[in-house]
């Protein structure tokens, strides 16, 4: 038998209580009939019914002929009769609606409820629908249920957000996703491992660049990437050894040039005299390369003075 949506929603008896529902129908008769709309659908009485059959008694049936509309008796017999919680209500009208186009929120008052505690059984069916039924039973409170769907509700909103990212810096991942070739931590973890990449890769190509400009010869470290020779971190590790050394590199020269720069008069002053006993003195105590390289300075001033008098 077809039973109205929004009597199916509460609950029914427990195994023990139909049992003597049903005995007591057998010793004493159905006190009163099942209620049916005018299509023959259930509206009141599923427990009845049920009871009817265990005691193989045939049950006794009647047609609602009230004005107010069916699902309007549907719920005042149901909850008439259990002492249901506020938060049970709010979750039987917010399961029933949830399958069609009305707002359990419009029904709220209609039916004596909170609207704002409609509101959470509505996020809970949302959210935590396998929480609905344990509500409706009494076995867990709305509320409780409630903090478990707004942590799924904030889960669900993350996913998305990682989702979204996804699918905006790689599509293809993302595609695979949908598809079910990938769950999304094993794709946000494949993202994230070309995006690394892709960070080692331009500090490698601009190392690279460096060591071009600076006339090396040697196989570029993003080729030995590319030949199979080392991976991307080994790459960047050297790119980032071949800075700091050439880093190392051009502080020296500097010092060194920054040591000549002051001790240029001393080159002058030997420039002025190149015959002198003085300036013989101070070469012979050089070694032969420091010597030569003195000659060449010396030399170079001394014509450096001519062309200036000139």
């Amino acid at each position: 038998m077809k039973v109205h949506p929004l009597t199916a929603t509460f609950p029914t008896m427990s195994e023990a209580e139909l049992l003597d529902l049903a005995q007591g129908i057998k010793e004493d008769g159905q006190y009163e009939p099942i209620l049916l709309d005018a299509d023959g659908v259930l509206l009141d009485g599923r427990n009845r019914l049920a009871a009817c059959k265990l005691a193989g008694v045939a049950p006794r049936f009647t047609t609602y002929k009230g004005d107010a509309p069916a699902g309007d008796a549907a719920w005042s017999l149901n909850a008439r009769r259990r002492n249901l919680t506020q938060g049970q209500r709010a979750m039987i009208i917010a399961k029933e609606r949830s399958a069609s186009k009305f707002s359990a929120r419009a029904d709220a008052a209609t039916y004596g409820i909170s609207p704002a505690r409609v509101s959470l059984a509505t996020t809970v069916i949302k959210y935590a629908p396998s929480l609905a039924r344990p509500v409706i039973t009494g076995a867990m409170g709305l509320d409780a249920a409630y903090e478990q769907a707004r942590k799924n509700k904030a889960d669900a909103k993350a996913k998305q957000a990682q989702y979204d990212r996804l699918r905006d810096q790689a599509p293809d991942l993302a595609a695979r996703v949908t598809e079910g070739d990938f769950d999304l931590p094993a794709a946000l973890t494949e993202l994230e491992r070309r995006q690394e990449e892709d960070r080692l890769r331009a500090r490698v190509e601009q190392a690279d660049a460096v060591r071009a400009a600076d006339g090396d010869t040697q196989p570029a470290f993003a080729q030995l990437v590319d030949d199979g020779v080392i991976d991307w971190p080994e790459a960047a590790q050297r790119a980032d050894h071949f800075h700091t050394q050439r880093q190392d590199a051009v502080q020296h020269s500097q010092q060194a040039l920054h040591l000549i720069t002051h001790h240029w008069t001393t080159i002058r002053n030997l420039a002025l005299r190149p015959d002198s006993a003085f300036t013989r003195e101070v070469l012979d105590g050089l070694v032969p390369e420091a010597q030569a390289l003195v000659d060449q300075l010396l030399a170079r001033e001394v014509g450096t003075s001519l062309t200036g008098r000139d």
